[in-house]
């Protein structure tokens, strides 16, 4: 376990019904071919030693002894296996045969799990043959030649810091699962050996059950099923096995594949246990199930010694999906912060909407909610003030972009300069104009605010604001000035997801050529806040990824910050996985291309995002009103509350130790 992730693996073997010694070979082959890859626990289907579908061949004597024995092998042949192992097996207690989960490791019976859910009904007959947990007092077993085994259907296994917890096929389905109790107990990893057969439609609803299960329990949930080699005399089993964090699914195996199958990935502990610590849900149902008495055991696991290898793919973009998700993810947030600002303007029953047109991305996005807003209230896009401001930095792209996009949408257009009024400025407070300092571009900044707030109150409407998520992360906006407005649409959309609502909207077919043509040359302008002056052709001098750094890499930081509470050593570890120039982890589909950093710029970065989040909180502390869209948010009256002279040093601390 290095980071908090634990490897895990779902296995799927060849299977021969009621050949005890062939489908043990096979489980030993994919356990070692586990380990060599650094699995440190897998799980096989529900009665792999012997076959699902042995029907009566389960009251025959010679099949539970050579199951029995083949357990026993398979401790000798896996006795220098750092890996845990979850073995289905029929086992023998007193006069009952239990359905259960041997936990195997060095050699070792860690515990035994017997199943406690056994369906009865339609094409399923278990209780013919086993018996249940519920008829089975917790206890100590003699099994497979070693004594002493815990058996029960509450057993914890301790794995350094973290806890997994079994349950078995049927368990599943229950209204209310062993493993809920289990995770309100401290499993973090839930391993579910089953044998599910395939019908129409249920492959899509097992998806849905375990996503719910992990999702709700704040669980890891690893699901291994039986496939080729069972008996198709009535039923089919297409061998699934499924890895779900919290609800996502990190991988699954080939339907009806006529080989064997082994998935792997990580399980991220340390992001399941502050889930928790911070779903007071979750806090409240351990405090009314603690009142019910349960026997958990606890039995500690060694620890694998194999060096540690991501072999899950970590999104770059955490913030932006893939595919037809993303349009849905646009569509989704355009219509909340559309709903957010029509209930405002209704409220306040403003006769305007004021906002500044600078041709970038986040006062674009602004102007499109605007117009959307007002006409869903069937009002005259004329009630939507856009004024922009040229100024010293001012280039004639974004000029240009700023006027057309305002004309072509039918908006009521300002044009109202601010270099006279900021060399007066300048004049009056004894400030150097050839000085391009943060005095510099902060009267500019500030200016531009007051033009919108006085202009807000000629037309009683007010000022909307155009900063994003990102930018209030990494306190890149002037205090009392772009940072202030009367409310703020774009205040938890990350930057990198700006750019791709822009586009949607431009692309989403009910937009005029003469916008969309706007809108598509704004989204490939450089990010600048266009305070200092253009160079000597006119262009962007100031680009803000020059000085704060790349926002994919911010955005990053930011997502495993705020919303998994992850510390710098761990980001960057992420980030490696991410960005690097010769990843580890598997590609995957991507909304746009990953760019690659070298270790030190991801590094450098990172320390930029620590320092400036901590230091700049004062600015968060009294942001304006906006909605929250998205799975994070920086409200200071929602989701963050941070003292703003909260102390950088931890952060600063483990950024310094981190060596590229």
């Amino acid at each position: 376990m290095q980071h908090g992730f634990i490897k895990v693996a779902s296995a799927i073997p060849a299977t021969k019904v009621a050949d005890c010694r062939f489908n043990t070979q096979e489980i030993n082959r994919l356990i070692h071919h586990a380990s060599r890859q650094g699995v440190e626990i897998i799980c096989f289907p529900e009665l792999a030693v012997t076959g699902y579908s042995c029907a009566d061949i389960f009251a025959q004597q010679l099949l539970l002894q050579r199951a029995e024995d083949a357990v026993a092998w398979l401790l000798q042949e896996t006795a220098d296996t750092d890996t845990i192992a979850i073995v289905g097996a029929p086992v023998v207690v007193g006069d009952l045969l239990l359905n259960a989960a041997v936990v195997i490791q060095q050699g070792h019976i860690l515990g035994i799990v017997p199943k406690t859910f056994l369906p009865n009904y339609k094409e399923f007959y278990e209780q013919r043959w086993f018996a249940s947990a519920t008829q089975v007092t917790d206890t100590a077993v003699d099994f497979a030649g070693q004594t002493d085994v815990p058996l029960s259907s509450h057993l914890l296994f301790a794995y350094g810091n973290a806890r997994f917890a079994i349950e078995l096929c049927e368990d599943l389905w229950a209204p209310i699962p062993p493993a809920s109790l289990l995770a309100l107990h401290g499993a973090e990893l839930i391993f579910n050996l089953s044998a599910s057969n395939e019908l129409i439609a249920k492959n899509a609803y097992l998806h849905s059950l375990i996503a719910q299960q992990s999702a709700r329990t704040l669980t890891g949930y690893i699901y291994s099923s039986c496939g080729f080699g069972e008996s198709t005399q009535d039923v089919v089993y297409g061998g699934n096995a499924f890895i779900y964090e919290n609800g996502t699914l990190l991988a699954a195996s080939e339907r009806f594949s006529f080989t064997p199958q082994l998935i792997i990935s990580e399980i991220d502990t340390e992001r399941l246990q502050q889930e928790r610590r911070v779903n007071t849900t979750f806090r409240a149902s351990q405090s009314l199930h603690a009142l019910q008495p349960r026997i958990v055991r606890t039995t500690a696991c060694l620890h694998d010694a194999t060096p540690f290898r991501l072999s899950r793919p970590v999104n770059p973009h955490p913030f932006v999906p893939v595919g037809a998700a993303l349009d849905e993810r646009c569509e989704e947030i355009f219509s909340i912060q559309v709903a957010a600002l029509a209930k405002r303007i209704v409220h306040t029953n403003a006769r305007s909407l004021v906002v500044g047109i600078s041709g970038g991305l986040d006062s674009t996005l602004a102007l499109l909610v605007c117009v959307r807003a007002i006409d869903k209230l069937q009002r005259p896009r004329t009630d939507i003030v856009g004024i922009t401001m040229p100024g010293f930095g001012t280039t004639n792209r974004t000029y240009h972009n700023a006027l057309s996009l305002m004309q072509s949408l039918g908006i009521t257009i300002r044009e109202i300069s601010i270099r006279d009024a900021c060399l007066q400025h300048f004049s009056d407070i004894g400030h150097d104009p050839a000085q391009h300092d943060i005095t510099y571009e902060n009267v500019q900044a500030r200016e531009r605010t007051q033009i919108l707030m006085d202009v807000a109150n000629q037309t009683n409407g007010f000022v909307v604001g155009t900063g994003d998520l990102s930018e209030l992360a990494l306190g890149w906006c002037t205090y009392n000035a772009d940072h202030m407005s009367n409310y703020s649409v774009n205040c938890s959309i990350p930057k990198t997801l700006v750019r791709h609502l822009v586009k949607w909207v431009a692309c989403a077919g009910d937009i005029d050529p003469a916008s969309q043509h706007s809108l598509l040359d704004i989204v490939d302008t450089p990010i600048s806040p266009e305070l200092l002056p253009a160079d000597a052709d006119g262009n962007i001098a100031q680009k803000t990824e020059d000085l704060v750094g790349p926002y994919e890499l911010h955005d990053f930081f930011l997502y495993y910050f705020l919303r998994h509470g992850f510390r710098p050593r761990k980001i960057y570890f992420l980030a490696l996985q991410a960005f690097g120039n010769t990843p580890a982890t598997p590609s995957q589909p991507q909304s746009e291309p990953v760019t690659h950093y070298d270790a030190a710029t991801i590094h450098h970065w990172l320390t930029t995002f620590c320092r400036r989040f901590f230091t700049q909180q004062f600015k968060r502390s009294c942001m304006p009103d906006g909605p929250k869209v998205g799975s994070v948010s920086l409200s200071p009256r929602g989701d963050w509350r941070m003292p703003s002279d909260a102390s950088d040093a931890l952060w600063m601390e483990e950024c310094e130790s981190i060596q590229p």
